[in-house]
């Protein structure tokens, strides 16, 4: 299905948009990503269609006059159809925000989620997040939500972590002496397993193998055990195939890094992780636990994180939890992790914010 309602002109307004809606995941994703700020980049089609194409995937297009594109929203049925609940999906949380052009005015946006065709497919709710509390498309909504015709209720998921590479470096030279002589200490002793080789993957290196190896890290890590494979992101078959679908996407294979150490030619410790820009999103590590006592996953990660800092990378963002491992290396408390809630009716939104906020954690 493929529908164009007329422009939309708000009173007052200098621009209109045309809104499109496309069944499934739009091409039209990948021009609002790729107008987006640098830290939305990755918000193409592909992140979002790796998860499946299933319940009822649709697309919300606001384009210029010109036919540039000015936003994409794309969105999930949630829930019986009947309550007409939508989200906006997404490989891995927090990410799960959609692209807006950086030089898109207010009133682009307004007409984009009052317009009539986007009503009928958002429905009488729909969801933005988990992500950060200060996405660029999150805060802006958070301010037009109201003028939208929506109702914005917000509760809190976690506090993220952020490595300022700067800011520690103004502090000192990081990483300091010490460390480096530590991590030369741990790879010496990790060698007396075995040759140690730190190969670095991204682009066109991406394949099957590569995640064999992967998941052969995970299988042996403390993931099975803990979480019965619930925070594997290549042991669990329908987990892997989200990562290996992103990663056919040249765009984002380009932005996709992997560190991989093996020992003695057999996969040690990993660190895998999204390059936007300045910023990296590290989204998951692990490592043989055979080799705990020598820290294969820490002296991985320094030698992942000087390579970025070389390609330009000066920010880290290491989501939520595991706190020690994360100040250990320098990173500070970060923005907070919201999930919203943009709801049609005042009334319904009163009643569901109460419950709403207690439901976060």
């Amino acid at each position: 299905m493929r529908v164009h309602e007329g422009p939309v002109r708000r009173e007052g307004a200098a621009t209109a948009v045309d809104v499109e809606i496309v069944d499934g995941f739009a091409a039209s994703i990948d021009a609002a990503a790729e107008a987006a700020e640098p830290r939305h980049r990755f918000l193409r089609a592909a992140w979002f269609a790796a998860i499946g194409q299933g319940r009822d995937a649709c697309t919300l297009t606001a384009r210029r006059p010109d036919g540039r594109v000015v936003a994409a929203l794309p969105t999930l049925r949630i829930g019986p159809a009947l309550l007409r609940l939508r989200e906006v999906p997404g490989c891995y949380w927090p990410y799960r925000s959609f692209p807006v052009a950086a030089d898109a005015t207010d009133e682009e946006i307004v007409a984009l989620l009052s317009n009539p065709a986007s009503l009928r497919v958002l429905g009488r709710a729909w969801r933005l997040g988990p992500v950060y509390a200060d996405d660029p498309t999150g805060v802006r909504l958070a301010r037009l939500a109201e003028r939208s015709g929506w109702t914005r209720i917000e509760r809190r998921i976690a506090t993220s972590f952020l490595l300022d590479i700067p800011a520690l470096r103004r502090e000192g030279a990081w990483p300091r002496n010490s460390t480096l002589r530590k991590n030369r200490w741990f790879e010496k002793e990790l060698a007396k397993n075995g040759a140690l080789e730190w190969r670095f993957v991204t682009g066109e290196a991406w394949t099957g193998l590569v995640f064999d190896e992967l998941a052969a890290i995970e299988a042996k890590s403390w993931i099975p055990k803990k979480t019965e494979g619930r925070d594997a992101k290549f042991l669990a078959p329908h987990h892997r195939r989200i990562w290996e679908a992103a990663a056919r996407d040249p765009a984002l294979a380009s932005m996709l890094h992997a560190a991989i150490l093996t020992i003695g030619g057999r996969p040690a410790a990993f660190a895998f992780d999204l390059d936007v820009g300045s910023l990296r999103y590290a989204i998951a590590n692990s490592y043989d636990q055979r080799f705990a006592k020598n820290s294969p996953g820490r002296v991985l990660a320094y030698r992942s994180l000087v390579g970025a800092m070389d390609r330009g990378i000066d920010r880290v963002d290491w989501g939520a939890g595991d706190s020690g491992y994360k100040s250990t290396l320098g990173a500070v408390p970060g923005p907070e992790i919201v999930d919203c809630l943009l709801v049609r009716s005042t009334m319904l939104g009163t009643v569901l914010r109460p419950l709403w906020r207690r439901s976060g954690r």
